[in-house]
């Protein structure tokens, strides 16, 4: 993924009004990202914990997308696997992630649920970049470039379905 600005950023979300873009809250270290390695810039909301935000380009175009999670914590022993990447946590560490679809379906109070990593840190387990809990990856005979692409497509398949 590129490099992108708070304005950037701002002007890319497609499931919320444009006051609510100018007002979300913004990742402060933009300059510090590994943008190489990002498939897409995810990141929670400080201050409100069940909200969280994802920007990605796709198709040559900012697409970015608010979301709502659940607050239910799930016990340490459970493990749940991210829709996105495959990794599996224990615990808290897959979230249902909810988001309004966009346009008069979104108005009407539609949205779409995908189970994602709580922390959105896809792109890096990935690479391997970060690791998981034990036993978080699966050892898989697709090379990481492989994987890469499955990861996007899927998210790209679930952003499709925000404005079907």
């Amino acid at each position: 993924m590129r490099a992108v600005s708070e304005q950037d950023i701002r002007t890319s979300f497609v499931n919320c009004s444009k006051g609510e873009a100018k007002r979300l809250p913004l990742p402060r270290d933009l300059d510090e990202h590994p943008w190489d390695d990002l498939d897409f810039l995810g990141w929670r909301d400080l201050s409100a914990p069940d909200r969280s935000y994802l920007v990605t380009d796709m198709d040559g175009e900012l697409t970015g997308i608010t979301f709502r999670s659940s607050s239910r914590q799930r016990g340490f022993l459970h493990r749940s696997m991210c829709s996105v990447c495959l990794t599996t946590h224990p615990g808290s560490g897959v979230s249902l992630m909810t988001a309004r679809k966009t346009g008069q379906a979104g108005r009407d109070g539609n949205s779409m649920g995908i189970y994602l990593c709580t922390d959105l840190d896809c792109s890096l387990y990935v690479r391997g970049k970060k690791a998981p809990a034990p036993g978080g990856r699966f050892e898989e005979t697709l090379t990481v470039e492989q994987q890469i692409e499955r990861t996007r497509a899927k998210l790209f398949g679930f952003l499709g379905t925000l404005s079907a």
